[in-house]
């Protein structure tokens, strides 16, 4: 399938995980896809994609310095001449307790999760509002809106989550007259080298995955492709009567009111 045959879409905290996995489905659908991200590596997830004879292109971007995000925007239009899609993906999600929560903390929190897609948002809003077509879909998460994690340490994570949705409900109803959609996602449980990282066996990743896995209705964890796939789908036409929703991937997993597992596909 080409759903998104020459559009133009950008994509932040895309070197790795769910922005990476995005950007390669996008490509995949025929997609112009601009990778952003804090790391350098960024450029090497462009190459791996451009390799596989899509169209991709990369540039270090910082989203909490907006003269950096109006930089790589502007460099963006004066390559391709439109964007049609941004999907605000790049966030970061430590732990700390309220208590022990020092200000630089939650203050870094905001700045990436919430206010980046706030800045890139606005970057690119007035190229959509003069072609009258836009895509915007931002990551928020099952954390926060709907459930946390009785570990604790989420209150700052989940309250900039929350905030996403808010913040795509608005903006949904001030740009509709414009041609623009605006959604969010809010991924469940999404196999990620990140979520690898911090598995309760880090030593060996692929048991905790399949543990944690088994805890999934579904029976597993999901993939950046599959989010991917979902992105896809509200950047595409097919979607264009959608707009200020908020859409869980999760296999099921909030859905549990009590939790019978582990869980096991049937043979």
């Amino acid at each position: 399938m080409n759903r998104l045959l020459d559009r133009v879409a950008l994509v932040t905290g895309a070197w790795r995980g769910i922005g990476a996995g995005v950007a390669r489905t996008l490509a995949s659908e025929g997609a112009k896809v601009i990778l952003t991200d804090i790391a350098e590596t960024v450029q090497e997830t462009a190459r791996e994609i451009s390799n596989a004879g899509l169209n991709a292109t990369a540039f270090k971007m910082d989203v909490t310095q907006t003269d950096q995000v109006n930089h790589v925007t502007q460099q963006a239009l004066a390559k391709f001449g439109r964007i049609d899609i941004l999907v605000n993906n790049a966030g970061i999600y430590p732990r700390s307790n309220l208590v022990d929560m020092p200000d630089e903390f939650l203050r870094r929190m905001f700045e990436i999760n919430v206010f980046g897609a706030f800045r890139c948002t606005r970057a690119v809003l007035p190229t959509m509002m003069k072609q009258k077509y836009g895509k915007i879909v931002s990551l928020s998460s099952v954390t926060g809106p709907f459930v946390s994690d009785a570990t604790g340490g989420q209150t700052a994570y989940a309250a900039s989550k929350a905030a996403i949705i808010g913040f795509t409900r608005a903006l949904a109803l001030e740009v509709a007259q414009f041609g623009i959609n605006v959604n969010c996602i809010c991924p469940g449980y999404i196999d990620t080298p990140g979520g690898r990282e911090q598995t309760s066996e880090p030593d060996h990743p692929d048991k905790s995955v399949e543990e944690l896995g088994r805890t999934v209705p579904l029976c597993r964890l999901g993939t950046t492709e599959e989010v991917g796939e979902l992105v896809a789908f509200l950047a595409s036409d097919e979607s264009k009567y959608l707009t200020g929703t908020d859409i869980v991937i999760d296999g099921g997993n909030i859905i549990q009111e009590t939790y019978r597992g582990p869980y096991e596909m049937k043979r």
